[in-house]
């Protein structure tokens, strides 16, 4: 195994416990809501989905800190990591009060845009859940940077550990809080379980070396220069996932016109599937952070990596080797649900019609995923190299190219979903393999908001 492979590794197997344990931890909170009746559920997966599609902001703020830290490290240069970290900061500050306090505020209508009018149960419960889960974002935000600070600095397990201690009281006090309050409970008990481990984060922040040299350094660039540029850094893998998030929620629309049982095995296949795709991006952060730190190694420090030739060489390596990770990862999920797909519907207490559909589904999934993986693993490359927003252009074109072939192809039923979800992919990864051999990865559009500020 290379050197490249094994650091990708050691990156990446901490964050894919991150991200599991958050979904255990979300699915075992519907378990709970689950006893208080469908109207509850309703209420709490709307608001999940919001959150997660606030997690697309506040990406702004943490993917572009992750990446600028990586590199100043890379440069062993305190006064950029310094400037980094002011500038995540900054930033998360400045995108804390609309959504909290917007959302606050907005609750009622945005529950109802949702939901339905006043005059359904769901409405309610909903608008009760944002009045405490919208404020906590302000936690939920700070925490994302906090990670992405953490990860830049090379140290993906203090995240995951993180992440256990905040899913652990999740699950410690969903039964509790969702006994004594309803349904805002599990608003308040993700909120307190976040806050402590928020806690916990910013004492380690405190000890860590590499932070340390930093604050005693004049930071390379004011705060206002710092925010623009983790910005700029940032917004592309925003754009990027915002645009999945959003391309899955239409995609459901066109599986809902197939049928009940369509929709509902479709849903119970996707959980599944999430549990290979949280691999896939463990391995894009993975990726992010080690290309960034290694043109940051090869750039002057302070500046933005200008590596040449070599810097393209190292790029390139690292590129080939998250390919193989990721393949090797795609092709074992497809593998796995191809051969368990009948026991994973009938675990999830699907009825016949429902298994049925979703076991072909999952068995038609190989393809789909082995591109996916492929795709999301060498994504990270071109957002440590600054690439992203030739990335987050190829995901647009990529949504844009799905959804019409998932329309087109509804009439051979999942299958044909699934079909149009492939194509997409290959496309997809064709783009992102011309890129590569082109050689494209040097940052420009941050570059240039840093030079003009520096």
């Amino acid at each position: 195994m290379s050197a490249h492979r094994r650091t990708l590794v050691r990156l990446a197997r901490p964050v894919y416990f991150e991200l599991l344990a958050g979904v255990a931890a979300g699915i075992i909170n519907m378990v709970w809501v689950a006893r208080l009746g469908g109207d509850a559920v309703a209420a709490v997966a709307v608001a999940t989905n919001v959150e997660n599609l606030l997690l697309g902001v506040v990406l702004l703020a943490g993917s572009g800190t992750t990446v600028l830290v990586a590199r100043a490290r890379g440069a062993d240069d305190p006064g950029a990591v310094r400037a980094a970290v002011r500038g995540g900061t900054a930033l998360c500050a400045l995108l804390v009060p609309p959504v909290a306090l917007g959302g606050y505020l907005l609750r009622e209508p945005l529950a109802a845009l949702l939901l339905g009018g006043p005059d359904r149960p769901a409405h309610a419960l909903a608008a009760a859940y944002f009045a405490i889960s919208l404020p906590g974002t302000a936690v939920f935000f700070a925490t994302n940077v906090l990670d992405g600070i953490l990860k830049g600095a090379g140290d993906t397990r203090t995240p995951m550990r993180l992440a256990f201690l905040a899913n652990g009281l999740i699950l410690v006090l969903d039964p509790l809080l969702i006994h004594a309050y309803g349904v805002p409970g599990a608003a308040l008990a993700t909120v307190i379980g976040r806050t402590v481990a928020l806690a916990a984060g910013l004492l380690v922040l405190r000890r860590d070396a590499l932070l340390k040299a930093a604050r005693a350094a004049r930071p390379a660039l004011p705060t206002a220069a710092a925010l623009r540029r983790t910005a700029a850094t940032g917004l592309p893998m925003s754009v990027d996932f915002t645009v999945r998030m959003a391309g899955a929620l239409a995609l459901v629309s066109v599986v809902a016109r197939l049928g009940v049982t369509e929709i509902a095995a479709y849903g119970i296949a996707t959980k599944a599937m999430y549990v290979a795709t949280m691999a896939f991006y463990a391995v894009r952060q993975a990726a992010a952070i080690h290309t960034a730190h290694l043109l940051g190694a090869l750039g002057a420090p302070g500046a933005s990596p200008r590596p040449g030739a070599r810097g393209t060489e190292e790029r390139k390596a690292v590129a080939r080797q998250a390919l193989v990770l990721a393949a090797g990862l795609g092709t074992t999920a497809a593998v796995l649900l191809f051969l368990g797909a009948g026991p994973v519907m009938r675990a999830f207490g699907a009825e016949p019609a429902v298994a049925g559909a979703g076991t072909l589904f999952l068995r038609c999934l190989g393809p789909y995923l082995l591109l996916l993986a492929c795709c999301i693993g060498v994504a990270g490359v071109f957002e440590g190299s600054g690439a992203g927003p030739y990335l987050a252009r190829i995901t647009v074109v990529g949504v844009l190219v799905q959804l019409p072939l998932a329309y087109a192809l509804s009439g051979l039923g999942l299958a044909g979903i699934c079909l149009a979800m492939t194509l997409a992919a290959a496309a997809q990864c064709a783009a992102l393999g011309l890129l590569h051999r082109r050689g494209t990865g040097t940052q420009k559009e941050p570059d240039r908001a840093f030079s003009r500020s520096g």
